[in-house]
């Protein structure tokens, strides 16, 4: 569920994967590198929120 939620609002996953501070830090960030490359950046934060994710199960099980 949170992967699907990463590829719509990648700082809101972020927040609830566990990492809040670079959730919002990361909300402040994405809507002005949204506007300003077109949009060419949003694969960057899906990539990011997945990576935060996964390590984030990973710490879990181990």
């Amino acid at each position: 569920m949170n992967y699907l939620l990463a590829i719509l609002l990648p700082p809101i996953s972020i927040m609830l994967a566990g990492r809040p501070i670079i959730g919002i830090i990361t909300l402040l960030i994405w809507p002005f590198a949204l506007f300003f490359s077109g949009g060419l950046t949003h694969p960057m934060f899906i990539l990011l929120a997945w990576f935060i994710i996964f390590e984030g199960r990973n710490r879990q099980q181990g």
